[in-house]
């Protein structure tokens, strides 16, 4: 109220929590489901808190100079915020985009004036390994590594940066913390580059040991990959657990993440929790975020968690998935 902000890098953060009373309503539910609203960010989903804090500890550190181009890898909303924040701190941005992504996200780049890259322009390599259905972040970040350094960008490299981590175990757990009063029972989130995870796994086992951490991640039939012809996928996430080491998030392995379940869901499960939430509570999610929903309902039906706060975090909304067959 009454103040005038100087730039989009002051809005990050302090998005809304909000009780899905009409949905637990409607499943009769005895815990609290908690939504995290991350769409509320500028760029719209949590990936700004990483992308920001990425480029200001960079140029603090003076890795990143004054109007340097900037390079990551992305499935969207990491290359979108960090394109966002970028601008506002005059730099231009390139992104090398993973295969799939849907045509809201290559359109945002596009408007953005972004130099859009695949994946499979960064080696023969990396190709190799998405045909397999395999995303190798080491292969990957030696790539785009080399592609920056041959032209003088800076490379953010949001999978093994750890500022990735630090942005939510400075700002998205205390801000949950706060707005629970420190209720906090049960948090439940996907994982891309694990950041969230990481940051917030640290965050709240530091303030309680006994608050649970839930991972969910994509089911064998709903990942991205070259045998899933069906389009049914859940964009921006990897499935991580009791995968090997090779194909883990490096900042699962460099935080100790200490992960209490892991729960798989279906892209088909996850479509119609978004749907069903736009009509119960006007809320309108993103794939993982309505994958998120659907474990935490699966939680919250357990009878020894009637009266907990279960905490779900909820990425971005539904505007980048129109196109895809979540929404057609």
């Amino acid at each position: 109220m009454g103040k005038i902000y100087k730039s989009i890098a002051e809005l990050v953060g302090h998005t809304p929590l909000v009780e899905l009373t009409n949905y637990e309503a409607k499943y009769k539910l005895n815990a609290n489901i908690l939504g995290k609203l991350e769409y509320f960010n500028p760029s719209g989903s949590v990936k700004d808190r990483a992308a920001l804090r990425m480029i200001e500890e960079a140029e603090k550190s003076g890795d990143l100079k004054p109007g340097q181009t900037i390079v990551d890898n992305t499935s969207g909303n990491t290359g979108i915020a960090l394109a966002a924040f970028a601008h506002a701190k005059g730099h231009e941005f390139v992104t090398f985009l993973e295969p799939g992504v849907s045509k809201e996200r290559e359109d945002i780049f596009k408007a953005y004036g972004v130099e859009q890259f695949w994946f499979t322009d960064i080696s023969d390599e990396v190709t190799e390994s998405l045909k397999r259905g395999e995303i190798e972040v080491p292969t990957i970040e030696k790539g785009v590594s080399a592609f920056a350094e041959k032209n003088g960008y800076y490379y953010t490299d949001q999978c093994g940066n750890i500022n990735n981590t630090l942005a939510h175990y400075y700002t998205t757990g205390p801000e949950i913390w706060e707005d629970t009063d420190g209720k906090v029972d049960i948090v439940v989130m996907l994982a891309g580059t694990a950041g969230t995870l990481s940051g917030l796994s640290k965050f709240f086992k530091e303030k309680d040991e006994n608050i649970k951490i839930i991972a969910v991640q994509p089911d064998e039939k709903s990942r991205l990959d070259a045998n899933n012809e069906t389009g049914h996928t859940i964009d921006g996430v990897v499935p991580f657990y009791q995968f090997p080491e090779r194909l883990l998030p490096p900042l699962i392995i460099k935080n100790n993440t200490v992960i209490d379940e892991c729960i798989n869901v279906s892209a088909d499960n996850a479509y119609a929790t978004g749907k069903e939430l736009v009509r119960t509570d006007g809320i309108f999610l993103g794939h993982s975020a309505a994958a998120a929903l659907y474990a935490a309902r699966q939680v919250a039906e357990r009878p020894e968690n009637a009266g907990k706060n279960i905490v779900v975090i909820m990425a971005d909304d539904g505007t980048k998935y129109l196109s895809t067959d979540m929404y057609k």
